[in-house]
């Protein structure tokens, strides 16, 4: 997914691998994530900067498709067969930082900005459950300064990546869901949401992440989870 292919639309770009099949302008699929169906229509393809429109394409093509928000990295869309594929893993960040904006009434477009890059799989980012302030995850410092640029050039927001002090996160289920519950409240300042409404604990020391493990042995703390995932 590439948010802002073209400046002047603020358009948003899924890249769609035609894995068997054909692809033709108009067919109807299934989002296998969702359960929804779904029309696609005015696919495309590019040659450098140049963009051409593609009413079929077969096995092995790349063709690009407008998304609003309703595709995410690793969805699969199919005719109607109950195929998911794997192998697209989040890692958990190693790097944490919270965006201050220079300018406040920027607020709508850093929101904004943070959530379609996240979709992008540009940076991971965290609703904690008792601030509202975004936590941006990443593997490295690289990542930071990639979304400081962007968010400035193609959001218009003018902001400076401070560092957290959280050591990592771990993404967390239980098969008892009073148990996880009781998880949640005891630990709610520690845990955070991910964009796809999955619970996280941050550890601010690798300490802390094992005396959780020890002190709630029925939960299952993940260092990896799969793109699109939703964690039972």
């Amino acid at each position: 997914i590439q948010a802002n292919m073209d400046p002047n639309h603020r358009d948003r770009i899924a890249f769609l691998r035609v894995c068997s099949g054909k692809y033709t302008s108009g067919m109807k699929v299934k989002h296998r994530r969702t359960g929804k169906e779904r029309k696609l229509a005015n696919a495309v393809t590019f040659m450098a900067n140049e963009r051409s429109r593609m009413d079929e394409a077969y096995a092995g093509d790349i063709i690009g498709v407008h998304n609003h928000g309703q595709l995410q990295i690793g969805d699969v869309l199919t005719e109607g067969e109950a195929l998911t594929f794997k192998g697209i893993p989040y890692f958990a960040p190693e790097l944490f930082s919270r965006a201050r904006l220079r300018d406040p009434m920027k607020a709508k477009q850093l929101q904004k900005g943070l959530r379609q890059l996240g979709e992008e799989g540009a940076v991971q980012v965290f609703e904690p459950l008792v601030d509202n302030t975004p936590l941006i995850g990443a593997v490295g410092q690289l990542q930071f300064e990639v979304v400081e640029h962007r968010l400035k050039s193609e959001y218009g927001v003018d902001a400076v990546f401070e560092r957290a002090g959280i050591h990592t996160a771990r993404w967390v289920t239980c098969p008892d869901a009073a148990h996880l519950n009781e998880f949640v409240k005891a630990n709610q300042g520690r845990l955070a949401k991910d964009v796809d409404g999955n619970y996280a604990y941050l550890a601010d020391t690798g300490v802390n992440l094992r005396l959780a493990m020890e002190r709630w042995p029925k939960v299952q703390f993940h260092a990896t989870r799969e793109h699109g995932q939703q964690l039972g």
